[in-house]
């Protein structure tokens, strides 16, 4: 590591801890030549898969745009920005260990209906009437129905 204040090369580190939840480390490190001292941040850097759309085309994966999506299905919901925080985290780790370098779009939809049913079953409900593209009051109707069906077992776990 080069030193930020002189062309000196040769830098030591002072101090390494964790950071930022065990997902950074921070380094304390100081200049052989002029003494000064700095820190630096080391991470991993992960490649995210790119999307397959629908239409086939190809995106790469944004963070903002699977927030937007989450965020309109829970507006107005009891739903905690911790809850919501985890859930996008579950869905990125998905993401993540799948180890493919292209994902159906399909099936980060699917991730993310898992979650709201899980979160919120009105925000699931909201999300599924987008992203299954309802079309009359039937597909309403049968959407609110397998709500139930899931929502049976889950109660019969506590």
């Amino acid at each position: 590591m080069h030193c930020p204040f002189c062309p000196e090369p040769d830098t030591r580190v002072i101090d390494s801890r964790l950071s930022n939840d065990g997902k950074q480390v921070r380094r304390r490190r100081e200049c052989a030549a002029c003494s000064e001292r700095f820190t630096t941040y080391e991470s991993a850097e992960l490649n995210m898969p790119r999307i397959v759309k629908t239409d086939g085309s190809r995106v790469p994966y944004s963070d903002e745009k699977l927030q937007a999506g989450v965020m309109r299905a829970l507006e107005k919901r009891p739903v905690s920005t911790e809850q919501i925080e985890e859930a996008l985290g579950r869905i990125k780790h998905e993401l993540l260990t799948t180890g493919e370098k292209e994902i159906p779009s399909s099936s980060i939809g699917n991730w993310v209906m898992d979650e709201l049913l899980a979160l919120d079953h009105v925000a699931y409900i909201r999300f599924a009437s987008v992203y299954l593209d309802f079309s009359d009051i039937n597909a309403f109707s049968d959407a609110i129905d397998r709500l139930d069906q899931k929502s049976i077992p889950r109660k019969k776990r506590k």
